[in-house]
């Protein structure tokens, strides 16, 4: 069985936020341009990387401390349970984001979208495609969260 030992950095993120303060709620409303390096040796999975627009990038939340099964959130005053939200302070603390891809220079991404503080360790980068995660599109269920976002 594979364990947590075998999660492996494979990068490092860089932003502009050097704290948690400043990191946007939602990365998708930012437009600033962040950078993800990928390490050296990692550089080959990136083959064919740019005919992608967007791309599913996780990574641990290295300065996340603790978590509280109930969390109140940006989009609401009611507490809601720890997994209903996308709370950085979690069990384990990994990241997610759909970016925009802009454009790449060997083991450099540059791209749009991302909810991280600089340094942040990359963990795994996969293509974002539409149809194998929306089959369902409208029956998606979006919880306490309905009318409190734009859809």
């Amino acid at each position: 069985m594979v364990g947590i030992a075998d999660v492996k950095q494979i990068g490092t993120i860089h932003t502009p936020y050097k704290t948690a303060k400043e990191v946007p709620y939602q990365g998708s409303l930012s437009e600033d341009v962040c950078e993800i390096e990928l390490f050296k040796e990692y550089e080959g999975g990136l083959k064919d990387i740019e005919g992608f627009s967007h791309l599913i990038v996780l990574y641990w939340l290295h300065k996340s401390k603790g978590y509280s099964l109930l969390v109140r959130t940006p989009w609401d005053t009611e507490p809601h349970g720890l997994f209903t939200t996308r709370s950085p302070h979690r069990p384990n603390p990994i990241g997610i984001s759909i970016v925009r891809l802009i454009e790449r220079k060997g083991n450099i991404l540059r791209v749009k979208g991302i909810d991280a503080i600089d340094g942040t360790p990359l963990i795994d980068i996969k293509p974002y495609v539409p149809e194998f995660g929306e089959k369902e599109k409208r029956e998606v269920k979006i919880g306490w969260l309905e009318g409190r976002i734009k859809r």
